[in-house]
C-alpha cells in the first residue's frame, strides 16, 4: 500500500525523500496499491507543483502496471467516515483514512508513507500496527 508521499518524492527529483522512495517503489517485486483518493491527491500535487510532464509520468505507471489504483468500495466509506471521526484531533482526513479502509480490507499491513505523524498513530483493524517503510 502507497500512500501520497513516496509517490511524490518519487517523480519529484528535487525532493529530499527521492533517492529513497525511487528506489523503494522500483525495488518492489509486483504492483503497488495506490487507493484512487490518494491518486487524484498525487495527481492534482504533482501537476500544481511541477507541471503536466510530472502528472503524465505518474499516470504512466499505472499504465504500465507498477502501480495498481484501487477503488473505493461503498463499505469502505462508512470506514473512512468512523476513522476520520476517531482521529479528528490529529486530523486524519478523508484521503489517508481511505488508505486505512483499504488497507484493512485487504489485509495489507505494509505501508509506504513519509506520514510517520498519522500512520503511527492509526491502528487498523486487521493489524497492531502498520508496519511503515522508507
Amino acid at each position: 500500500m502507497v500512500d501520497a508521499g513516496p509517490l511524490n518524492a518519487y517523480v519529484d527529483a528535487d525532493d529530499r525523500h527521492h533517492d529513497e522512495c525511487l528506489g523503494l517503489l522500483e525495488g518492489h517485486p509486483g504492483p503497488l496499491v495506490v487507493p484512487v483518493l490518494v491518486v487524484t491527491e498525487v495527481a492534482y500535487l504533482l501537476e500544481s507543483r511541477l507541471g503536466t510532464e510530472a502528472e503524465v509520468r505518474f499516470l504512466g505507471d499505472f499504465a504500465a502496471g507498477n502501480l495498481l489504483a484501487e477503488p473505493v468500495a461503498a463499505a469502505d466509506w462508512l470506514r473512512i467516515a468512523e476513522l476520520v471521526s476517531t482521529y479528528r484531533d490529529l486530523p486524519l482526513g478523508t484521503v489517508d483514512a481511505s488508505v486505512v479502509a483499504v488497507a484493512e480490507r485487504r489485509k495489507i499491513s505494509s505501508l509506504a508513507t513519509l506520514d510517520r505523524r498519522h500512520f503511527s498513530v492509526v491502528r487498523p483493524s486487521h493489524a497492531p500496527a502498520f508496519d511503515i517503510v522508507p
